[in-house]
């Protein structure tokens, strides 16, 4: 059984393809969710996923993504053979941030090696908290870790490497 990913935006044209760029100096989060409300879902059992392009002055919907075939939130695998994992993270490729309240090794793993930061929020808030949150962090001195990330994705600048040429 392969898992079907449902993409639902705000457009008015008739065909959608994958998620719409990113505004330059946006980072793109997604919060894992149950209700498109709070941040409220473990990453393997999220129905859904809100992404949002966030600046340090506004934050804008992108678009939810929809999962119908999603893990019980009991910590155990199912061993009926189905990836529920890589079409989650397949989905997810546009984003920078990944915000859920936990989030097991081997999907960690996964969205970690897709350029994907994934951060466990220790209980539920509301979306609007964690793009507040998130504003904050970029407004003031970002953390060492959310640079990096940045930089990756062409938000801010990379530090010169030591070996570039220096003149």
């Amino acid at each position: 059984m392969t898992a079907t990913v449902r993409r639902l935006s705000l457009v008015t044209d008739a065909e959608r393809g994958p998620a719409p760029e990113r505004p330059a100096g946006a980072l793109r989060i997604a919060i894992a969710t149950q209700d498109m409300k709070n941040l409220n879902a473990h990453f393997g059992s999220a129905r859904f996923f809100a992404l949002y392009d966030v600046t340090p002055e506004e934050a804008r919907f992108v678009e939810a993504l929809a999962f119908d075939d999603v893990s019980a939130e009991t910590g155990e695998h199912k061993t009926d053979g189905d990836d529920r994992i890589t079409p989650k993270v397949d989905a997810l490729k546009s984003a920078h941030l990944l915000f859920c309240l936990a989030i097991g090794g081997p999907s960690a793993a996964k969205v970690v090696a897709a350029k994907i930061h994934p951060i466990k929020v220790p209980g539920e808030s509301p979306i609007s908290e964690v793009i507040a949150r998130t504003q904050t962090m970029l407004k003031n001195a970002p953390p060492p870790w959310l640079r990096k990330v940045l930089a990756e994705a062409g938000v801010a600048p990379k530090k010169p490497d030591f070996d570039d040429d220096q003149e």
